[in-house]
């Protein structure tokens, strides 16, 4: 493992907005509604608990949150070592699914999350390089490494 350089924290506040006037007297009373709002950040986020978990649909769950940052941190590192390699992405898109499981309990984990990035670049002739750039990008991300379960890389490469 690499030595360690900097140390960084990320501070959000998340805030119950459910409450339908009773609190949580009763577990079908009150609503899985929240915001998250990042330190600095002008705008929120409205989130809910999944639709299965009595939440609204509608908005974004805590798991798609999770599958979007994995998404997310790929997708940056995929841009800055093609940029870096001289690689000219002209399009990226991504449909990652995570697959989460449940037990008899209550708890449940993620099981892997399969990140599908379809990348187009303008040269042809660089194809195969960018389709490399996938695996060092999915080295380099910073959240797929601290997961404790899979996350696969399904990676194609297009040119224009």
């Amino acid at each position: 493992m690499p030595s360690l350089q900097h140390e960084h924290v990320y501070r959000v506040a998340t805030t119950w907005t459910g409450n339908r006037g009773a609190g949580t007297r009763d577990y079908r009373a009150y609503g899985r509604d929240s915001e998250i709002v990042g330190v600095g950040k002008t705008s929120s986020i409205g989130l809910s608990a999944d639709a299965s978990f009595r939440g609204d649909a509608s908005r974004y769950n805590p798991e798609e949150l999770l599958v979007g940052a994995l998404s997310s941190c790929h997708m940056l590192w995929y841009l800055h070592l093609c940029a870096d390699a001289g690689i000219v992405v002209t399009a990226y898109r991504d449909d990652a699914a995570g697959r989460m499981v449940t037990y008899d309990d209550g708890s449940g984990e993620f099981a892997e999350v399969v990140l599908n990035p379809r990348a187009t670049i303008a040269d042809a002739s660089r194809v195969a390089d960018a389709l490399a750039v996938h695996e060092r990008a999915h080295h380099m991300c910073f959240i797929a490494r601290s997961m404790k379960f899979p996350v696969r890389l399904e990676a194609a490469v297009a040119a224009e």
